[in-house]
């Protein structure tokens, strides 16, 4: 199936390698800023979230921003302009399979191994900072449900709509204008900015690769859910069950 796609004709228009990822990444950057003027204007009519714990708070908010963003970069060109998008251009045009469960820890150790070569290239590098930390948002966890709540966040809802912004929508409509490797960087690169940290950009721009890779090949979005999933899942366990590690 990879092979299809790499030799499949594109109606090519080199004006979407910018236009495409400017729209995605600017409803993601929109859909904080609405969510972030919202509680503003929540907190100035009265509203207090003092007594709502901050983890809850946290993941009510991230929950929302990816609804808002996902309802900005796929639901408003859809009716604005009829510029639909289906289920299977997202990559859920069918049910996961038993090769998807096997393709996302194959597609871990590819992705490991590329993250440690670029780090390494990376490293030489003055402005590249190994010491540095992504925020994640979750901060002195200290009770079971705390716990309960930012892994539902990072390891499930944030895979879950990444992957369907990213190499389910983005990734969908670029390789309909561009070559399938110029759609696949861009896509990766658009991924590792918006992570902020070079070198969580770094870690995430290859991840982004396998990510897409299994998209394109299985025709399919869950391996990419998955592996996604995988990873931000070992993430969890250093960041926050053990990390003195």
């Amino acid at each position: 199936m990879l092979q299809s796609y790499l030799s499949k004709p594109v109606n090519f228009k080199p004006w979407m390698a910018i236009a495409l990822p400017v729209w995605v990444a600017g409803g993601f950057i929109l859909a904080q800023v609405v969510v972030s003027a919202l509680v503003s204007g929540l907190r100035a009519v009265g509203v207090s979230f003092v007594s709502l714990n901050e983890s809850l708070f946290q993941t009510m908010a991230s929950v929302v921003i990816y609804i808002v963003a996902i309802l900005i970069v796929i639901g408003v060109p859809w009716a604005v302009k009829k510029f639909r998008t289906s289920r299977g251009e997202l990559g859920f045009g069918t049910h996961m399979t038993w090769m998807d469960l096997l393709l996302a820890p194959a597609g871990f150790v590819v992705y490991a191994l590329l993250s440690a070569a670029l780090t390494a290239i990376a490293m030489h590098f003055p402005f590249y900072n190994v010491d540095q930390v992504q925020d994640t948002g979750f901060a002195q966890l200290s009770h079971s449900y705390e716990y309960i709540l930012a892994f539902f966040t990072l390891v499930i809802v944030a895979p879950v709509c990444e992957e369907t912004l990213f190499r389910g929508y983005l990734l969908g409509k670029l390789r309909k204008y561009l070559p399938i490797w110029i759609s696949i960087l861009i896509t990766s690169l658009v991924f590792a900015i918006l992570h902020l940290e070079w070198n969580v950009g770094v870690d995430v721009f290859a991840l982004s690769i396998v990510l897409c890779l299994l998209r394109v090949g299985t025709g399919r979005l869950w391996p990419s859910i998955l592996l996604h999933m995988i990873k931000n899942g070992i993430a969890f366990f250093y960041l926050f069950i053990n990390p003195l590690l």
